[in-house]
């Protein structure tokens, strides 16, 4: 089986962690009967050989041996080998020129893979029907392994695999892909079974939605609840409900559905109306697994799309009086991140915070408390019935960390907590190193408040400015702002001229001209922060010079600069600052129609733009009737997500419509 294996200088190749000496071991292991030892070294070749999907030299060399391991039917649980084998052979986004090496190995020896599309194993032939098509380079013989292969299965599993190769086959051939969908299509109608069917349907939607029903989402949500209430009947003839079995059912990443559903739901894109039927559809069916399933796809939803979402957000709501932790947990980390949005489902919010005061603070070992996220999402919601357990944690010996992020969500409602609020602000050790720090949650709720009793409490906190501040200087611009907006630009203005020469130049000018009305002591700090190499700076600067309107005509010139040289973050607060200064719109609108286009993530700053314009903005109209049109939210990405995304893009489309209004 391993014959050459000890003429492969093994220890002057490398794999992820370092000489590859160890390697041979795990390829014997491999071939163990003992299923421990063989799990082992599994661990290995993926974390150390193919670490990552990454090929090494080493992972080059392992490729006969894996081979080897395959054509011995004694060997235990080869559909692993046979997995891996597709792995180190698959398209890689690196493109190295050992990934085209690796890839010439698998395919070297891809003979091997149409007899193992029959072998008596099911765990073998199913990977065997992906490394078909992607590796034996003859498309009208590899379809017609699959087409025998479909007729002659009889393992759900395998025929999903099956299912799933179409589609693989239809992408890679096109000129052959006819053939396949027509299979699909085959397998998209009775007698298959439920899940067999739902397969096909998403493979039909990726590679030929012309080929889908007419009926198409009706007809998946039906399949899906023949599917469910199968699994629930087989549950119940399966003996007693232990915990083991309940676990099982909660882990979506065991569940084919969960792999069924991403694939419909990802096909069906931008088509919101048709994904939102399908996960109610989802969310109301009898299966807890598909519950939990529905639960983390309709997160990848509300986070990409704009929608009519208030039933969902309510089955969602629904899913918060189960017993089953895994999918209550999901729903409310969900509910957490929709802010508003999750007012459907507040009154069961709120029945759960009063019925599990464990659940008000999550613990992490060696770490502060945090806000739990059922009471967090009805406080994002903006729900006053989350203020008793919000102050009866404000009044405990340790609040959560963030709770004062999260109450300025309830705005003026928090109004009674404003008292707890500036008392934990009095007892914040000036000198602390994490004075800033434990400040910021508590100023960020005032401010929402807009409590004007809290002027003392944050006059102390500017104590000993400017070089004093000490950690403070982290919280200190945001101090000065809420001075000014509580009406205590006087008081404050004294402070404010101690810190015209820090970091906090622009807010500390802008305090002033509230205070005073006296340009000319402003217009030169605000000039000089204007051209400052801090970009925040600069920022700063213009949206200040803003607020001068006509007395700042001195500064025409570098705001003039900034929108046509500076980077677009930039050229927004410099726009709108020049249309303040000069009430010309005409060198405006282009600067604010460029950054829209050209960077998705300032358009709520050029909105807020547009609404102090006036009727100055209806030649960009069509900016904002076109957003309101979008399915996709502005802030949408295809890797990566913020905590913010939709609230911020709900702002966005609030003041569209707010902004056409007023045109």
């Amino acid at each position: 089986m391993f014959t050459g294996i000890d003429e492969v200088d093994w220890a002057s190749l490398r794999h992820a962690h370092g000489s590859a000496e160890d390697v041979p071991g795990w390829l014997r292991a491999l071939a163990s009967a003992d299923p421990a030892e063989q799990a082992t070294a599994l661990d290995g070749m993926y974390g150390a050989v193919h670490h990552k999907g990454r090929v090494y030299d080493s992972t080059l060399a392992c490729v006969p041996f894996l081979f080897a391991l395959l054509a011995r039917e004694e060997v235990p649980d080869r559909g692993c080998v046979v997995e891996l084998l597709v792995s180190i052979g698959g398209e890689s986004a690196e493109g190295a020129e050992r990934d085209r090496r690796a890839r010439e190995a698998v395919r070297a020896g891809a003979e091997v893979f149409t007899a193992l599309a029959g072998d008596p194993d099911p765990a073998v032939r199913r990977p065997a029907a992906e490394a078909l098509v992607r590796f034996l380079d003859d498309p009208p013989r590899v379809l017609e392994l699959l087409r025998r292969r479909l007729r002659a299965e009889r393992d759900d599993c395998v025929l999903l695999s099956l299912t799933v190769a179409l589609g693989l086959f239809a992408h890679r051939y096109p000129g052959h892909a006819a053939g396949a969908t027509d299979l699909l299509a085959e397998q998209s109608a009775p007698p298959y079974a439920p899940g067999l069917r739902l397969a096909a349907l998403g493979q039909l939607a990726l590679r030929a939605p012309g080929r889908l029903p007419a009926d198409l989402v009706p007809t998946a949500v039906r399949l899906l609840q023949q599917r469910s209430a199968q699994r629930v009947r087989s549950q119940e003839h399966s003996g007693s409900d232990t915990l083991v079995r309940r676990i099982r059912r909660l882990r979506p990443s065991d569940e084919q559905g969960a792999v069924l559903l991403r694939t419909l739901h990802g096909a069906l894109g931008d088509r919101v109306d048709d994904r939102i039927a399908l996960l109610i559809g989802q969310l109301t069916s009898p299966d807890p697994v598909d519950r939990c399933n529905a639960v983390w796809m309709s997160a990848g939803l509300f986070r990409g799309w704009r929608g009519t979402y208030d039933e969902p957000v309510r089955l969602l709501g629904a899913q918060l009086s189960t017993d089953q932790d895994r999918l209550r947990d999901g729903a409310v980390s969900v509910l957490a991140e929709l802010f508003a949005l999750a007012a459907p489902a507040a009154d069961d919010l709120h029945a759960l915070v009063t019925a599990r005061t464990d659940l008000w603070t999550h613990r992490w070992e060696r770490c502060p408390p945090t806000l739990g996220g059922p009471l967090k999402a009805l406080a994002r919601s903006g729900d006053p019935r989350a203020l008793p357990a919000l102050a009866h944690l404000l009044a405990g010996p340790a609040a959560p960390v963030g709770l004062g992020w999260e109450l300025a969500h309830l705005g003026r409602a928090a109004a009674p907590l404003a008292p707890a609020l500036r008392h934990r602000l009095a007892r914040i050790p000036l000198a602390s190193p994490a004075a800033g720090r434990l400040a910021a949650p508590l100023l960020t709720a005032l401010r929402a408040i807009g409590d004007t009793d809290a002027v003392p409490e944050l006059l102390r906190l500017l104590s000993g400015a400017p070089d004093g501040l000490g950690a403070r200087d982290a919280v200190a611009g945001q101090v000065i702002d809420m001075l000014a907006e509580l009406g205590a630009a006087a008081q404050a203005a004294p402070l404010a001229r101690t810190l015209l020469h820090t970091r906090h130049a622009a807010t500390a000018a802008g305090v002033l001209w509230s205070a005073d009305g006296d340009a000319s002591a402003v217009l030169p700090v605000l000039l000089g922060e204007l051209t400052h190499p801090d970009p925040a700076a600069r920022r700063g600067a213009a949206r200040q010079l803003g607020r001068l309107g006509p007395a700042a005509r001195a500064a025409l010139p570098e705001l003039r600069r900034l929108i046509r040289s500076g980077p677009v973050p930039e050229r927004i607060p410099g726009a709108c600052a020049l249309w303040r200064v000069t009430g010309d719109p005409e060198p405006v609108r282009p600067v604010l129609r460029a950054a829209w286009a050209a960077e998705p993530r300032t358009r709520v700053p050029v909105v807020r733009c547009l609404t102090a314009m006036g009727p100055a903005a209806a030649p960009l109209r069509d900016l904002l009737t076109a957003e309101l049109a979008r399915p996709r939210r502005h802030t949408s990405r295809e890797s990566a997500y913020g905590s913010r995304d939709i609230p911020d893009d709900e702002e966005l489309l609030r003041m569209c419509r707010e902004v056409l209004v007023g045109l």
